[in-house]
């Protein structure tokens, strides 16, 4: 890709996740970033929209922030399947030269984002925090040249204890991923209205296109704690999932739900859809419970956003008590049914 060549990239496209039809909220958190980034650029935002009868879609990403919709619209897609979707969002980039590619990093975006970038050959950027318009490098270096307009990608790297900025300066797209709920989607904008371009490559199934026999939709009862406005959340120090209960007595009284750090699902404590943290869900709710949670960097990645951080630790140098806005000191089984009791009084 010669120096000009790059200067033909344009726009920063989005991978609006559909499933069964219905967009995924990832779609519309990476749409709230791609028009900031957007702006900074001077460019526009495009939302490419992949699947079977999806055409009607296109207006919802439109009110999230879309200027553009390039829909693939073939019986193909009805399903996510890795070859016809890397093929056609590989064929979109190659066709459309966006100069950014964002990606939510869910189950279909970790299998095709990476699929994607070493077709079109370019770097891909894996479980963002942050992303930002700025130069590359960071600070001058003499004899080197100073790129502007570059995407950077701030990612946790050596398991969480470090952050890393990552550019992709010689290739185009800049391709990144970013988790469920790091995002923030916008306020709808309603009855807005984006051109929508249909565009088709072709498919030309082969030994690689992978036969669907079934489908086995998971019956959850589980509340998703990433809509959670209140989260009561139990660590290795709560002890047993027997004292769960406890923890549930305390989000029964506040309208709150329960969730966990990674330890108490590798526990067997509860199940892997209620965790926090850099390896389960990121989480934002109004109020957390950090019942003992020790803090330890990866958890807090998951939690650090919430508006009131609450932390419960018998461990005073406990990291956790460094994000929390208010910490108490103590035996916890002591202190939650207290609490508990407490709330009952007043929540009526």
């Amino acid at each position: 890709m010669t120096k000009m060549g790059l200067e033909e990239y344009k726009g920063v496209y989005v991978f609006a996740q559909q499933v069964d039809n219905e967009l995924s909220s990832i779609a519309f958190e990476l749409l709230g970033k791609a028009k900031e980034l957007a702006a900074d650029l001077n460019t526009e935002v495009t939302a490419m929209l992949l699947g079977s009868g999806v055409k009607g879609l296109a207006d919802q990403l439109a009110e999230y922030g879309a200027d553009k919709v390039i829909v693939v619209d073939d019986p193909e897609l009805k399903e996510y399947r890795t070859e016809p979707y890397a093929h056609a969002l590989a064929s979109i980039i190659n066709e459309y030269k966006p100069e950014i590619v964002l990606v939510g990093a869910t189950a279909i975006g970790r299998d095709l984002g990476p699929r994607v970038s070493a077709r079109v050959a370019t770097g891909l950027t894996a479980d963002c925090t942050v992303l930002e318009i700025g130069d590359f490098p960071l600070n001058p270096i003499p004899g080197q040249e100073q790129k502007h307009n570059q995407l950077l990608m701030t990612r946790p790297a050596f398991g969480g204890n470090t952050i890393a900025t990552i550019a992709c300066p010689d290739n185009r797209p800049q391709m990144a991923t970013v988790r469920p709920g790091v995002m923030q989607k916008i306020e709808p904008i309603a009855g807005a209205k984006a051109e929508v371009i249909e565009y088709n490559p072709g498919f030309t199934p082969n030994n690689k296109y992978v036969e669907i026999l079934d489908i086995v939709k998971e019956l959850s009862d589980t509340v998703d704690i990433m809509d959670a406005k209140i989260l009561v959340s139990g660590g290795r120090g709560v002890g047993s999932a027997e004292n769960f209960k406890m923890l549930q007595d305390l989000a029964d009284v506040i309208g709150g739900t329960v969730s966990c750090s990674r330890a108490v699902v590798d526990n067997g404590w509860m199940p892997k859809e209620l965790q926090v943290g850099q390896t389960g869900k990121t989480v934002r709710p109004n109020v957390y419970f950090a019942i003992g949670i020790s803090g330890a960097i990866q958890h807090t990645a998951g939690m650090e956003e919430s508006d009131i951080i609450i932390a419960i630790n018998k461990d005073e140098t406990a990291p956790i008590f460094d994000v929390a806005d208010y910490g108490i000191v103590g035996d916890l089984n002591k202190i939650v049914p207290k609490l508990t009791e407490a709330l009952k009084a007043v929540v009526k």
